[in-house]
This record gives structure tokens, sequence and C-alpha cells, in this order.
């Protein structure tokens, strides 16, 4: 039987008629679907209200921070006067809700304008909004742009944000894929910083299982779930300074499609997001989980 936290969760994000069957653990129930007009959402954030829902969309799209209410209609449409979308992969917030885009895509590991963008955004009553600081990065530990195929490491789609620093969890698209994947440390700060190499991990399973695609950090900052195409790994242990020392859980979402995106709903119910594909995807849905990892 669900807690009365889950089920007050759950109340408040499930309005619409398409949400009305309880969710079980271990699978995945519709919230609403993305207007027409957002067909590749790759990352979302929740306001510190829980009121908004703010979704970006990648490369080749718009720089525009999209909001939308607990129904799904598209409520905002904030303009990002003072940038580009190169290729915005993830969103994600702080413990003050001060916003951040990652502008880190680099599906050929040879891009060397990686960035980090902090947004004067609000609320959903904004037309504009304008990027108040830039975090550039490069990694360390890579030389060449790009590397050998043996060795793409270096994309990225996936972040959180963690007292004053920024952690990304790489993206595998080497020749030989293996599941590994590399954590970096960024301080949360204007400048032009080598990310720090602070983890070297390995996922279970093919790219559809280990590929990262998104991540999200849980309240009290003991765990982040990392997300791909068809399971959440759960990560634990962890310290600040090393990550070599998590612990990985693996949760199947016994389900298969192009998922882009993930947040904390609150600490046992997860938002994910999928771009849309021909006549599926293009969804919100929750998801309950209960990880065992310590």
């Amino acid at each position: 039987m669900l807690r009365i936290l889950t089920l007050f969760a759950f109340l408040l994000w499930s309005c619409n008629p398409k949400a009305q069957d309880t969710p079980k653990t271990d699978e995945l129930t519709v919230e609403f679907t993305f207007p027409k007009k957002l067909k590749e959402v790759s990352g979302i954030i929740l306001s510190q209200d829980k009121n908004t829902m703010w979704a970006i969309e990648d490369q080749g799209n718009k720089n525009v921070v999209y909001g939308l209410d607990k129904q799904g209609k598209l409520v905002a449409d904030v303009l990002v006067e003072n940038t580009e979308n190169n290729d915005w992969e993830d969103i994600t917030k702080d413990a003050q809700g001060n916003i951040y885009i990652g502008d880190f895509g680099n599906n050929d590991n040879n891009r060397q304008n990686l960035s980090i963008l902090k947004l004067d955004l609000k609320d959903a009553s904004q037309k504009t909004t304008k990027v108040v600081q830039t975090t550039k990065f490069h990694y360390e530990g890579q030389t060449e742009f790009p590397p050998k195929k043996s060795n793409w490491l270096y994309d990225c789609e996936a972040f959180v944000e963690m007292n004053g620093s920024f952690y990304l969890f790489t993206k595998n698209r080497s020749k030989g894929f293996d599941g590994t994947f590399l954590v970096y440390q960024i301080p949360n700060k204007e400048g032009d910083f080598e990310a720090k190499l602070i983890g070297r991990l390995r996922l279970e399973g093919k790219y559809s299982d280990a590929a990262i695609t998104s991540a999200a950090i849980n309240s009290t900052n003991d765990k982040i779930v990392l997300l791909t195409h068809k399971n959440i790994h759960v990560l634990s242990g962890f310290t600040a300074d090393n990550f070599n020392t998590a612990k990985i859980e693996k949760v199947s979402l016994n389900h298969n499609s192009q998922k882009e995106a993930v947040v904390f709903l609150d600490d046992k119910n997860l938002l994910i997001a999928d771009e849309k594909d021909k006549e599926t995807g293009g969804n919100v849905y929750k998801f309950e989980f209960n990880p065992q990892a310590k």
C-alpha cells in the first residue's frame, strides 16, 4: 500500500484522465503527453514550488525554455536572449532553485566550446531570460578532438548540481561499447575550468541499457539516478570528490523508448520524459522506485 506522501505526490501530478490509475512499483504511468511542438525534449526540471515543469530541446532547436503546468499544457516559451542552443542536453537546479542548462552535447567528441549556463529564470510569467553565469570547461584526459573511436567517452547528456559543484556523467559512444562512463566535477562558478575526473564506472548491458541520457539527484544528496533508454541506475555511497566508491543499482523500467530526461518529483518518485518517435513517445511518465543500494 502506498504511503501517504507517495499518494499526495501522485495526486499533484495526476489531474488528467490518462493518469488516474494508481501506479505500481516498477511500472511507468503516463502523466501527460507533450504538446506537438515539443518533439525532442532533452531535459526537464521542476520549479521550487513544483507547479511548473521546465523543458529544453537539444541541437537544432530554439534557444527557448518551455514551461508546462501539471496537466502538460504549455504556459511559457521563455527565450534565452544572450546565447545559442549549440546542443542543450540536460537541465538542473541547485538547492536555492537556480536553473542551469548543460550545453555540452558532443556526439562526435570534438567540441571545444562546452559550457553550463545559469539562467535568470524565476517563473512562467517571463517572456525572456538571460544567461547570468557561464561555466566553460574542458575534460581532464581529453587531448584529441576527436580521440580514436575506441575512446569516445566525452559526450555528455547528464549532470546535477551538489553543494557548489556540477557533476557530469558522460555518454559512451565508443566503438566496442562496454558501458563505461566517466564522472567529472566542475565548480559552479563563472570561468573556464578543467573538469576534474573523479570517477570511472561501468553500467551493465548494451547501449540502450547503459548509455546515459539524463541525471537527477534527491533532496538529501545521497542518491543520484542515471537514466538510459531501458533502465534507471541508482548511485549511492559516493563522496563529493570520489565516485569510484559508488554502488550502482540497476532498476528496469520494463519499457524501451528514447528516454532523455529525468527529475525527482519526491525522493521515491521520478518523472521521466522521452522523445516523440512517429506514433510513440513524447510523454512524461511517473515511476515509483525503491532503491536498495546503501
